[in-house]
């Protein structure tokens, strides 16, 4: 085919950043490849040849044009335009929309619109609607709403769908969820430690939270706020062996923490405390780099969030993610803390 009767090369001319997902050129005379969106000079059409990838471009020898960061720029910019129109599309629908027509809304392909939203997002599609109807059950069975009232508001099309993924997404069934915890019993039980005071709580899933503070009566009001109407029970002796497990890991951290979690989050926050448990023992990870692991790298900022939202401290090791720098960051039960803990996994 003729380089002009080619519809890459209307691409080129017209300068499309939609195309520069699609492939890149290479310029015979100078050796350099583009991306579509280039502000480069026209080159000849009879001087380009066509690669799917850059890494195509450089393997048959070509190198990157001195525009490239820019290009690339443009199109991060461009990217993140489009994720963030799909996700207010998203947020808005009363069903979830499809992927095709997310995708024809962006102007990109099915399968190019899935890896740069969650590229950008750190979620597919699918999953940021997920978590979106999972926030707007939350706030639905808060309020005044019915349990099947809230389901369906959230865009869940049967009440099935929804309960099958309840336990994982509440904590409990969504009746007890709008009731504040009613017929949820957790144990707890508070205690001390070298860092202070030690609240360990656990539902019929798992420990669902290891609070520090310096106050045991405050660690005792935040875990009957976070379940206002659940039946919390002071632990017995078979528990309190539980708790002695925890402070002896803060203390001996060596000695490991093997203990059924009940997590509670959404599925990003998941996927990062998943990652915060894949550092090992004596290292630490920068925001940026949590990011890069679960497939978002330009969501550092939300990692720094969903290590916020942990409520389980040392199980969920929060404390081993620092400032690209290597400096200590915020730390939900205090900075001081971190840092011992970190001093002591590194000794250990």
């Amino acid at each position: 085919m003729n380089t002009e009767q080619d519809p890459r090369w209307a691409a080129i001319v017209a300068r499309d950043p939609k195309a520069d997902e699609l492939f890149v050129y290479g310029v015979k005379t100078t050796g350099v490849y583009c991306r579509p969106s280039s502000a480069s000079r026209l080159p000849r059409p009879e001087n380009i040849q066509f690669f799917d990838t850059p890494a195509q471009a450089e393997a048959a020898g070509y190198r990157a044009s001195k525009r490239a960061s820019g290009d690339q720029t443009q199109l991060a910019a461009h990217h993140t335009q489009l994720v963030a129109e799909a996700c207010r599309h998203i947020e808005q629908a009363d069903t979830p929309p499809s992927l095709n027509t997310l995708a024809l809304h962006a102007g990109l392909s099915p399968f190019h619109f899935h890896r740069v939203f969650k590229a950008v997002t750190g979620l597919t599609p699918k999953g940021y609607a997920s978590a979106q109807r999972t926030r707007k059950v939350r706030e639905g069975l808060k309020g005044q709403h019915s349990v099947t009232d809230a389901l369906y508001d959230a865009g869940f099309n049967s009440n099935s769908r929804f309960y099958e993924s309840a336990d994982q997404l509440l904590g409990m069934k969504p009746s007890d969820y709008k009731a504040g915890g009613t017929n949820c019993e957790i144990l707890f039980a508070v205690g001390q430690c070298s860092l202070g005071a030690i609240l360990v709580a656990q539902s019929s899933l798992g420990v669902c939270a290891i609070l520090l503070g310096d106050d045991p009566d405050t660690l005792v009001r935040d875990l009957q706020d976070q379940f206002p109407k659940a039946d919390l029970v002071g632990a017995d002796r078979r528990f309190e062996q539980t708790v002695a497990h925890v402070v002896g890991f803060i203390e001996a951290p060596a000695l490991g923490l093997d203990l059924p979690l009940d997590l509670r989050g959404t599925a990003f926050q998941q996927r990062v405390w998943q990652a915060l448990r894949d550092i090992p023992l004596g290292s630490t990870a920068s925001y940026a780099q949590i990011a890069a692991r679960i497939g978002a790298p330009k969501s550092f900022r939300a990692v720094a969030q969903a290590c916020g939202a942990n409520c389980l401290a040392v199980a969920i090791p929060c404390h081993r993610v620092v400032r690209s720098n290597g400096e200590l960051s915020g730390y939900r039960w205090g900075v001081e803390r971190k840092r011992r803990l970190l001093a002591r996994e590194t000794d250990s």
